[in-house]
């Protein structure tokens, strides 16, 4: 009976707090932007960053489009003289151009910045594996 007491005192208590939890719950991409984590952070900073990269480069695009042609002018001066259906081409360029361009940027800049906004939202609800 000795044996028999040496047995119950080697037991192991087991209590449910000790399991440790599934780590693939915290892997998923949408618990770590609730959740506020550094990888959370850092797709964010990754989304802001390609809306900045985006905004920069068509920001380029209107500046070199629109801030180009008095240099064009100046380096140019007989192109100052052209008339397209009596009217002078600087002002046609100026005055008139600058709007369906503006536009047409806009349009662009919308698109895409939601294909990035889209693309961020894919990879935030991709299943887990």
């Amino acid at each position: 009976m000795v044996a028999a007491d040496d047995r119950v005192s080697a037991r192991t208590r087991i209590v449910l707090a000790d399991v440790v939890r599934r780590e693939s719950d915290s892997e998923h991409p949408r618990t770590e932007l609730a959740e506020q984590t550094r990888v959370g952070a850092a797709l964010v900073r990754g989304l802001v960053r390609a809306q900045l990269s985006l905004a920069l480069r068509l920001w380029l695009v209107v500046a070199v489009g629109l801030g180009g042609l008095p240099w064009l002018f100046a380096i140019a001066p007989s192109v100052s003289r052209v008339t397209v259906l009596g009217v002078h081409l600087p002002w046609v360029l100026l005055g008139v151009l600058p709007f369906p361009f503006l536009v047409l940027v806009g349009w662009a800049y919308v698109r895409l910045a939601e294909r990035n906004e889209q693309d961020f939202t894919d990879l935030i609800q991709r299943p887990e594996r």
